[in-house]
């Protein structure tokens, strides 16, 4: 994977999985509504920090990242 063009091509394949996921997310209903998810709703005040869903989606990620690094081999 010398050649600069591989790189670009990798590149477009990127972020043409962040769009279908962008396009696909209001269609995941339980993405950002997992148990363990901070939600505070007030009169006038709303706080919403998805701590598990952060959690669930760096898990997936990294292990996307392993396995491509380890057929890179």
């Amino acid at each position: 994977m010398q050649h600069p063009a591989w790189t670009l091509v990798i590149l477009g394949l990127v972020i043409a999985g962040i769009g279908a996921a962008w396009l696909l997310a209001p269609h995941i209903p339980w993405l950002g509504r997992l148990p363990g998810d901070i939600a505070v709703e007030r009169p006038n005040f709303r706080f919403y920090f998805p701590v598990v869903t952060c959690v669930v989606l760096s898990l997936l990620l990294t292990g996307i990242l392993w396995l491509v690094r380890f057929f890179q081999k």
